[in-house]
């Protein structure tokens, strides 16, 4: 798993490499949680369009993060989501609380 970030503003970037499953999922909630604690947040934009598999504990995660950021009320988005990705947010209803932008 690979985590490429970038702040644009009010803004953070997240670009999600790889698989996001058990193996990973100790790193990227770590790194996640580094890089959402940026000041100054309005909103994040997770970009998936890279994510060649996602698990439940990859989903976890996710959730994990979108929790903490509720707490302070910042949103969470993705975008470009890999037609694995895509299928796992449709079929769990991820993108009720994390909605697909273009």
């Amino acid at each position: 798993m690979q985590i490429k970030s970038r702040v644009a503003g009010d803004a953070l970037y997240v670009l999600l490499c790889g698989e996001l499953d058990e193996h990973s999922a100790a790193y990227t909630r770590i790194t996640l949680d580094e890089v959402f604690s940026t000041p100054s947040l309005k909103k994040i934009i997770i970009d998936l369009s890279e994510l060649s598999f996602m698990d439940s504990t990859g989903i976890g995660v996710l959730i994990g993060r979108y929790k903490r950021m509720k707490d302070r009320d910042i949103p969470i988005y993705i975008t470009n989501p890999s037609p694995h990705a895509e299928k796992i947010f449709k079929m769990t209803g991820l993108y009720d609380i994390m909605p697909k932008i273009v």
